[in-house]
């Protein structure tokens, strides 16, 4: 079972039956993306449990359920299938597990995704707690399960990927680890022997800036400076295509500036042909509604668009575009963080790109900032409107091409 492990992972996983660190009273594993993580501190998680406690309750905690069954849950019959048996109590949301000997324990899944989380934990009493991804559940969560592991013997197991050095976990749980009496793993993408070369290097070219450090080289390191690594002679093209599949993306504003973007899908790239941007603050003119409707009709012209990919909480703007019956709408997926991870890659591997009237995105590449008080990831609230749209754009249409797929892939961006 152990022949394709590296020293780390077989750490992650028999730490707590080694005589030099069973008396710890728990793990972290931190450090950068497919490094086995994930799978060794299931392992472990698993084998300690079923083999130093019988008729006993555990919490598995990710950021949402569902997350946790995509991550977790659904690779444990190849992870562990031949040494428990699993069965899942989907209404209940609990497994109840039980090994060769007979032992048998039960297995409680959480879901830590707001402050109001830690009140889904509270009352129940248990043996160990794995967290997974654990830097992106509230401190109140995390404590509360902590909290609930009151049984002799019981360990925490922590697992996650970085963020920002003043994180809460990062000071008050990874600094002091020896003084909380943990073991602190850190991984990288070498610790990883079942990662394929050609893998390995196509996660790399996938992230930039703050997202590589963190999730490639695997640092708590700050957000500063410009968000996107944004190339002139690389992003800007007068090789406009002919012809592809047609989309705008709409970032709505009145007082502060509305951004669209006329992008066309084709031959294995994104290309911004065209936008429309207007400051009713900076023109001293705001536009209605249906002024605004004009302009997209103006921006469209009589390219056949597949759909408007606008700002969600543009309701009367959307209910504009739905009444008049010409364009299909939609409304973009707003998740910040992990949209500026998907342009900052689409970038990196040239797949987005602009013509050079685009000069409003072009402008705002090189003045998009994050904040820099080091607290959290925050972008700063200025020159950001079209980076918006084509955030919304990227997340709506690329990424779920993306996710579609199963991966990268030339497929994602030609629409085919």
């Amino acid at each position: 079972m152990y022949q394709s492990f590296s020293k780390r992972q077989l750490l992650a996983m028999t730490w707590w039956n080694r005589p030099k660190l069973k008396e710890r009273e728990g793990i972290i594993c931190d450090g950068a993306i497919r490094s086995g993580k994930t799978l060794s501190m299931v392992t472990g998680f698993f084998l300690w449990s079923m083999t130093c406690f019988d008729g006993c309750c555990f919490g598995l905690c990710g950021r949402t359920i569902g997350a946790l069954r995509r991550n977790i849950i659904g690779n444990l019959p190849a992870w562990l299938g031949d040494v428990v048996q699993i069965r899942e109590n989907r209404s209940e949301n609990k497994l109840v597990v039980t090994d060769r000997a007979g032992r048998c324990n039960t297995y409680y899944l959480f879901g830590g995704q707001d402050e109001s989380a830690y009140k889904v934990i509270q009352g129940i009493t248990l043996a160990g707690v794995l967290l997974d991804e654990v830097a992106l559940m509230p401190r109140s969560f995390v404590e509360q399960a902590c909290a609930r592991c009151s049984v002799a013997g019981s360990k925490l197991w922590f697992n996650c990927n970085p963020e920002g050095p003043e994180h809460w976990l990062y000071k008050e749980w990874i600094q002091k680890a020896r003084q909380k009496n943990l073991l602190h793993l850190h991984f990288t993408m070498a610790d990883n022997p079942g990662l394929d070369p050609a893998i390995r290097a196509r996660y790399e070219a996938m992230y930039t800036g703050v997202f590589y450090r963190r999730y490639i080289l695997g640092q708590w390191c700050m957000a500063e400076g410009l968000v996107y690594e944004f190339e002139p002679q690389r992003h800007i093209t007068k090789d406009i295509p002919q012809n592809g599949r047609y989309y705008i993306s709409v970032d709505y504003g009145t007082r502060n500036p509305f951004s669209a973007g006329l992008w066309c899908v084709s031959d294995g790239r994104a290309v911004r042909i065209r936008e429309f941007y207007h400051s009713g603050r900076d023109s001293g003119k705001m536009l209605t509604d249906e002024e605004y409707y004009r302009e997209l009709e103006r921006l469209a012209g009589s390219l056949p668009v597949e759909f408007v990919v606008v700002d969600p909480s543009a309701a009367s703007f959307i209910a504009t575009i739905r009444a008049h019956r010409r364009f299909s709408v939609r409304k973009a997926r707003n998740e910040v963080l992990s949209g500026i991870r998907l342009v900052g890659s689409l970038l990196r591997e040239g797949y987005l790109q602009f013509a050079p009237c685009c000069k409003d995105a072009i402008r705002e590449f090189s003045l998009y900032r994050w904040e820099e008080d080091g607290q959290i990831d925050r972008v700063q609230k200025e020159n950001d409107h079209a980076m918006d749209d084509i955030r919304y754009f990227c997340a709506t249409v690329l990424g779920r091409k993306r996710r579609n797929n199963g991966g990268r892939s030339n497929e994602e961006l030609s629409g085919e």
